[in-house]
């Protein structure tokens, strides 16, 4: 029958590696980071929107549809879905190198716990992405003002 010890020695009497190095609490604090960052970019796409229409209605014109809340669509998208591959591989490193679960250690478990939130963050920026694409096609109504 096999025998656990709790020590953190192996039975051959070498230690086991630390799983908190700074790689893993860099993984840890990016990805709350990134998912915060996520959703305050895709959020600047209304404040974008909401500059060009005023710019349109001043100049009583249509104008180009701005780049800028292309980018920021799509960044936040991108924010977004990157904090959930930083989780997966912060899990496979902690689990492959080290032996331990993403809960066993406390830039696992910050990892493990926020990145829940991208559960919330991805779909809003899906819709904020869709809502850029239709805002773009739908074009804006000057009014009787022009």
């Amino acid at each position: 029958m096999a025998t656990t010890s709790s020590s953190p020695a192996t039975s051959d009497g070498t230690a086991r590696p630390r799983a908190v190095t700074p790689g893993t609490v860099t993984a840890g604090l990016l990805v709350p980071l990134l998912i915060v960052a996520g959703v305050a970019t895709s959020l600047h796409t209304q404040e974008i929107g909401y500059d060009w229409a005023d710019r349109q209605i001043d100049a009583c014109r249509h104008l180009p549809f701005p780049m800028t809340e292309y980018a920021a669509a799509w960044t936040g998208l991108g924010l977004g879905l990157a904090a959930v591959a930083v989780c997966v591989l912060l899990a496979r490193r902690l689990r492959g190198r080290y032996g331990v679960r993403l809960g066993e250690t406390w830039p696992g478990l910050l990892a493990g716990t926020t990145v829940w939130f991208s559960v919330l963050a991805v779909p809003l920026e899906l819709i904020q992405l869709y809502a850029v694409y239709s805002a773009a096609a739908a074009g804006i109504n000057l009014g009787d003002g022009c």
